[in-house]
């Protein structure tokens, strides 16, 4: 048997950490950065095969990285705030049935540990423990994979989704500037 209070033999693991909530936030960045790279591409290439007018090309690209960026983070706003509210209702829902029928959930407990490889014996123990211990957050944990605590957070979902469309949109918006930037100099050169 170990000690609780001993350093862990595997610090890189995630024990503590909210793995979930990083990979919300790694999922809004990729999308976030790939929709800022071929919205504002494609659209800048769309204006430009319309026109030659560098200024109505540079304007379209803001306006596209500005919109963009506006809908991708109110998009994951709803969206996660969606799943906040359902883990929020889902939370509720498993606090009332244990208040309300303490007898029926330990033993579904139990069962999900049986499940696990447990004897009867040994998951109905774990079972009455976890529950005397913390019966919402054990239930939560083992049931819905959830905790009362680390419910999603949709403001650093749209924060997230924001700004990585702005960084992705960085690329097609340095390749409008960037040849405008060489070719004004080298109209002034050539006019010198």
């Amino acid at each position: 048997m170990t000690d609780a209070t001993a350093e862990p033999l595997h610090r890189t693991d995630p024990h503590e950490v909210k793995v979930h909530e990083k990979l919300n936030w790694l999922r809004a960045a990729v999308l976030g950065a790939n929709d800022g790279i071929i919205s504002v591409a494609a659209l800048v290439v769309g204006v430009a095969a319309a026109t030659t007018n560098l200024g109505a090309i540079l304007v379209a690209g803001v306006a596209s990285v500005a919109a963009g960026a506006i809908s991708m983070g109110l998009g994951e706003y709803v969206s996660v705030s969606s799943q906040r509210d359902t883990e929020r209702a889902l939370i509720e829902k498993e606090r009332d049935e244990l208040a309300t029928m303490p007898d029926q959930e330990l033993a579904e407990l139990a069962g999900i540990y049986r499940g696990k490889g447990l004897t009867p014996e040994t998951a109905q123990r774990v079972a009455e423990e976890l529950t005397a211990h913390d019966a919402l957050g054990a239930h939560l944990e083992a049931e819905l994979h959830i905790s009362e605590h680390d419910v999603v957070s949709p403001w650093h979902a749209a924060w997230a989704s924001a700004l990585s469309f702005l960084a992705g949109a960085v690329l097609p918006m340095l390749a409008i500037l960037l040849p405008l930037r060489s070719g004004a100099s080298r109209r002034r050169s050539s006019r010198s």
